[in-house]
């Protein structure tokens, strides 16, 4: 179960380091775009598409971080209060809310796959580029997946405080 928690892990973190290189990406076409419209009257203009390809890629950059975002407990903490609680009682309050994201992760996962089989078949396309909205929401996806399966993994760790180090040894 550790080799699987850390391995885990580090496609977390390489996830997170995939979309901070698309973030890294956007900004410079962002930086890009913003001189180009300031220099229009030197026949540079902006960036074609530029807002759709923020939209996109902004969808990318969230999923893809959100795992190791879920590896390093970001999304949850009940440290300001339950440090106060008895041991038993914040840990129960922990796997509670570690169940909790792991809920919403699964939803959010499932009705992003069922958002983007429902836009391949019926070919919607963005305005400036043309570009199939489903390939915004299929670029998210691997994301979205390790998202919920980090939000597993993070459960069993809360529920098993054995396994609590196991994916973090190599961080």
């Amino acid at each position: 179960m550790t080799t699987l928690i850390t391995w885990i892990n580090q496609a977390a973190r390489v996830s997170a380091l995939i979309g901070g290189l698309v973030l890294i990406a956007l900004m410079l076409m962002t930086v890009i775009s913003v001189i180009g419209r300031g220099i229009n009257a030197y026949g540079i203009g902006p960036v074609p598409g530029d807002f759709e390809l923020v939209e996109y890629g902004s969808a990318f950059v969230i999923f893809w971080v959100l795992p190791w975002c879920q590896m390093r407990h970001g999304h949850v903490a009940v440290d300001v209060v339950a440090r106060f609680f008895p041991k038993v009682l914040s840990h129960l309050i922990n796997a509670v809310s570690h169940a909790l994201m792991l809920i919403m992760a699964v939803f959010i996962a499932r009705q992003l796959t069922i958002g983007c089989l429902d836009k391949i078949s019926d070919g919607e396309t963005s305005f400036i580029l043309q570009m199939p909205v489903w390939w915004g929401m299929a670029a998210a996806l691997p994301g979205a997946w390790l998202w919920m399966i980090t939000a597993l993994i993070t459960l069993i760790m809360a529920v098993m405080p054995s396994l609590k180090g196991a994916g973090h040894d190599a961080v």
